[in-house]
């Protein structure tokens, strides 16, 4: 009999569902939900309630259940035996917060997710309140961020009081279909817990100064904080007789979608970097100690194996290229050869690409910004060239402070599949970037369910050894940075720190000058 172990990953536009088969090590069965295609009557787009006002981003969370029995009743339609799941580790989006009341019904029916821009004020009050920016760092380890949950829970308190006064449980999205899969356990995890701007990575502790600010009172609504490495309980009865799950299936602490990434692309040790490149852009480490960045741009994050993960988050990745398809009714191939076209540094014509508002650096109401373009700049090919660098020098743009020395870029999310999007990661960050089959979040919760599993079963084995028999990288699509275009790449990151940091009111250098090297 096979030993299985399934990586749930609940995300921003769907749901998929991977198990693995340890007796093999091999992934025997994946399957997936698209909110927007297969639960239309929610009415999304990518997964967003539609005709939202202006900044707005939200959810409804009875959506993620329906998607989770969806996937489950496809497996067991396809006749996996779901009774030999030893262990289910749930990947949720970050940040998203959920409400429940006493009789553990939603006070709130919509969820602000990750990309919720509307709690600007919120933060600002809070980062006042505590004394400034600094004061906010030291107290949580990172600032205020729209994206984050603190502001969102505090919006909450002060927009719908009756709804945030019925709450008695605030939940992230990974814990709310924990507490589903188990008929009720309400517990938080350090991983996505180090996300909500309450909780600090460093010393694991709520912050009381945030929480008074919001209410004293928040702090009886927050589950406790149990270790990642655990197991917190079984399946429900419900769902086992519902869907054939062994009554003894266990269901893992689970965590947000960056922690399981970083396993999913093998990032569980010193010297690797993963940058994830979807719908927003991500790019984290393994670090054995926390870091805290004194400007708060880089997220202090804990990850699933007791350590921790930095992490820069740019809002803007796949929007600007996939519109500028759309624009030019051009495919992923076409895309590639009018490039092509234009020399790497687009002559010193650069975009910053914040599209929607911007997360890195924290510019909730930046518009984009084109620099070096004259009037007849503005063709097909340059603009295409500038969608591409703008993209990449932003997240570079974040990331290039973090203090790390890295061997390798491992890749996850649609736009690897791009040699383009791959050549320029290489290029822009000075190091070998290679594509990781398979999906990211949910291979790594699969693989974090089996590692919690065995270990509670007397089995010790490590995270690194259970990694190595499930990630593969795609080795023929590997890139090196290219040294001819390393000059270049230093004058155009030079160029896109010095308009990011001039257009915030910062010390920079001259922007003209540096262009007229490029």
């Amino acid at each position: 009999m096979s030993t299985l172990f399934a990586g749930l990953d609940v995300s921003t536009q769907g749901c998929k569902l991977l198990i693995i088969d340890h007796t093999n090590e091999e992934v025997v069965y994946t399957t997936s939900v698209n909110y927007d295609n297969d639960l239309s009557n929610y009415d999304t787009i990518n997964g967003v309630i539609k005709d939202a006002p202006e900044g707005v981003s939200e959810s409804e969370p009875q959506m993620w259940l329906d998607a989770v029995d969806m996937v489950f009743s496809q497996a067991k339609d396809d006749n996996v035996t779901l009774s030999n799941i030893k262990c289910i580790a749930v990947s949720g989006q970050q940040h998203g917060l959920v409400s429940l009341d006493e009789n553990d019904n939603l006070t709130r029916n919509r969820s602000k997710l990750w990309n919720d821009f509307s709690t600007a004020e919120e933060c600002q009050i809070l980062t006042n309140k505590i004394g400034g920016k600094d004061s906010m760092i030291e107290e949580i380890g990172n600032t205020q961020r729209t994206g984050y949950t603190a502001s969102k829970i505090f919006h909450m308190q002060r927009n719908e009081p009756n709804k945030y006064d019925k709450t008695r449980t605030f939940f992230l999205v990974h814990n709310y279909i924990n507490w589903y899969l188990t008929g009720g356990v309400k517990v938080m995890e350090p991983g996505d817990t180090s996300g909500m701007a309450l909780w600090n990575p460093k010393n694991g502790q709520w912050s009381q100064k945030v929480i008074n600010i919001i209410d004293p009172g928040l702090k009886d609504k927050l589950p406790p904080v149990k270790p990642a490495y655990e197991t917190i309980g079984t399946i429900s009865k419900n769902l086992a007789n519902k869907f054939g799950f062994s009554p003894e299936c266990k269901i893992d602490a689970g965590s947000g979608d960056n922690m399981y990434g970083a396993i999913g692309t093998g990032n569980v040790e010193s010297g690797i970097v993963t940058i994830s490149l979807g719908t927003s852009g991500t790019a984290y480490t393994f670090m054995e100690k926390p870091y805290i960045d004194p400007d708060g741009e880089i997220a202090a994050f804990c990850d699933s194996t007791g350590h921790y993960l930095p992490l820069v988050c740019v809002s803007n990745m796949a929007n600007g290229y996939n519109q500028v398809l759309d624009n030019y009714n051009i495919d992923h191939q076409e895309f590639v050869n009018i490039i092509g076209e234009v020399k790497p540094g687009n002559g010193g014509r650069i975009l910053l690409p914040w599209y929607e508002g911007e997360r890195t650096p924290d510019l909730p109401n930046a518009a984009p910004i084109y620099f070096g373009f004259d009037l007849g700049d503005f063709t097909k090919e340059n603009l295409c060239r500038a969608v591409i660098e703008g993209h990449v020098l932003n997240i570079y743009a974040g990331f290039e402070r973090m203090p790390i020395d890295f061997r390798e870029i491992r890749l996850t999310g649609g736009l690897s599949k791009s040699p383009a999007w791959r050549q320029m990661i290489a290029d822009v960050f000075e190091a070998e970037a290679v594509p990781v089959e398979g999906e990211g979040a949910a291979l790594g919760a699969a693989i974090h369910a089996g590692w919690v599993w065995l270990n509670e079963s007397d089995q010790e084995i490590s995270i690194s050894e259970i990694v190595k028999s499930y990630v593969k990288l795609k080795e023929k699509e590997r890139c090196k940075p290219n040294k001819n275009n390393r000059k270049i790449y230093d004058n155009m990151k030079r160029l896109f720190k010095s308009l990011s940091q001039r257009i915030r009111g910062l010390a920079a250098e001259d922007p003209f000058i540096i262009k007229n090297n490029i």
